[in-house]
């Protein structure tokens, strides 16, 4: 009897210390819509530069957390000129529809993906997932804010129709 209740309190203390951190399995810190939601933790420092006004991201301490952690992030391919350079994209929360470049959102709702040497995805309007490791970028203005480097491509979301 002794036995058993040894093994069940050892069950119960394994599942417990798993379920405290979930989205870390697989060496992955955070999944899905988590992500986005905790990328628009940004606030933006105006300062000026030779063409006028620059909008600087102020990333909050959230978003601190993932710097050059590996994420699971769900999106739109937002098409651009480099739509058939299967290495690199831009991805949006929303649907092209919505997306930030089209009026909705704000920068915060987009990123650019850089794919890993080989990796390749087939761009089709629905939302697909991508893994990879979150860069940030305030330095650079001709650059998204969010970078995901080294990617993968999952494939289609797993409620995509």
């Amino acid at each position: 009897m002794k036995k058993i209740l040894i093994i069940l309190m050892f069950i119960t203390a394994t599942g417990f210390v798993q379920a405290q951190n979930p989205d870390e399995k697989d060496g992955v810190k955070m999944r899905g819509i988590q992500v986005w939601r905790t990328l628009a933790d940004v606030k933006y420092e105006i300062q000026k530069d030779e063409y006028g006004d620059l909008y600087v991201p102020v990333f909050g301490e959230k978003i601190e957390d993932l710097r050059d952690q590996v994420v699971e992030v769900e999106g739109y391919i937002i098409p651009s000129d480099y739509t058939f350079v299967y290495d690199y994209l831009i991805l949006s929360l929303l649907p092209i529809s919505e997306c930030f470049f089209c009026g909705s959102g704000g920068p915060e709702t987009v990123m650019e993906v850089h794919l890993k040497e080989g990796e390749k995805y087939k761009y089709n309007t629905k939302r697909l997932k991508f893994r990879g490791k979150l860069k940030l970028n305030a330095d650079n203005p001709d650059k998204l804010m969010y970078q995901l480097v080294d990617g993968e491509f999952l494939g289609l979301s797993d409620d995509s129709y």
